[in-house]
């Protein structure tokens, strides 16, 4: 992160800046396994927040946890704003708003779906992205598994319109995720270092406000609620983008997004060891086809 990149190892009192000590931590792990640790952080990180519905609606939480992280990754990336032309404040901007309703509907279905089925769904937007740019035939056998799996998740024969809307949900943060990493890669190339990330968050907090603040009210201003709220910020955005920003510059992309693929299988096992969500052989059975049709994607196309 640029915020890290010092000239200078020690503080003014001698002792070594924090920056450089996780880096140093960093570098001491396999890419590998900075990536998994990511997954994992997000997960875990989505389970406490799933545990905040029974104290503030899922828009709170999602204000909450955008807010916090825009404090925390904004005091780190100090973005300079001066010298954008307008299509960078427009790629800014839709990055940000992108974030804002990828996570709003993300917690809307996580509020109505285990975790891991949740993920699983929102899933194939990645899936898709990964799809359109390969372009390849092999490409129709993982959209086919992948499809099979979102059939084998389908709540078919429950009389409970709840299910539904919750897959309703998970599909449409699955398209902000899929737009979400092209503008993400848009904005990367017009702010430097996290500067995109951090105006992103600011103005996905700018657009959550009004619904989060309005649905959370006075319980938004809790100090236990507040303290969890930065947990989860941390967990499911600081330390997730850190870990993967160390790994990435350190391995080869299609390596990176192999191990991405994993995301629906973590996120199923953490709803079961921090949530208690016990999923049926037929849903494993559909969050593995997902997995699966993504490792296929990536690979196919690593090896073109």
């Amino acid at each position: 992160m640029t915020a890290f990149a010092l000239d200078n190892p020690l503080d003014r009192g001698g002792l070594p800046r924090p920056g450089n000590v996780l880096r140093t931590a960093a570098d001491s792990i396999p890419p590998s396994g900075l990536v998994l640790l990511a997954i994992f952080s997000v997960q875990i990180g989505a389970g406490f927040a799933k545990q905040l519905f029974a104290a503030l609606p899922p828009s709170a939480v999602v204000f909450l946890r955008i807010a916090m992280g825009a404090l925390v990754i904004g005091a780190l990336a100090r973005p300079k704003l001066r010298g954008l032309r307008g299509r960078d404040w427009a790629v800014g901007v839709g990055f940000g708003v992108t974030l804002a309703l990828m996570n709003l509907t993300f917690y809307e279905a996580l509020a109505r779906l285990p975790m891991g089925v949740a993920v699983a769904i929102e899933f194939l937007g990645p899936l898709g992205v990964a799809v359109a740019a390969s372009r390849r035939r092999l490409d129709l056998v993982w959209v086919g598994l992948a499809g099979l799996g979102v059939v084998l998740l389908a709540p078919w024969g429950e009389s409970s319109a709840s299910s539904w809307i919750g897959i309703a949900f998970a599909l449409a943060a699955g398209g902000f995720w899929a737009g979400y990493i092209l503008l993400s890669a848009a904005a990367g190339s017009r702010f430097p270092g996290t500067t995109g990330l951090a105006f992103a968050m600011i103005v996905s907090a700018v657009v959550v406000a009004p619904v989060g603040v309005t649905a959370g009210g006075a319980d938004l201003l809790r100090p236990e609620l507040l303290l969890i709220g930065l947990g989860v910020a941390l967990l499911s955005s600081v330390i997730p983008y850190s870990l993967e920003l160390q790994a990435l510059r350190r391995m080869p992309k299609h390596v990176f997004g192999i191990l991405m693929s994993l995301e629906p299988a973590a996120a199923a096992l953490m709803g079961v060891l921090v949530l208690g969500e016990m999923l049926h052989a037929q849903q494993w059975t559909a969050v593995i086809c997902i997995v699966a049709a993504s490792l296929g994607v990536t690979r196919a196309a690593r090896g073109g």
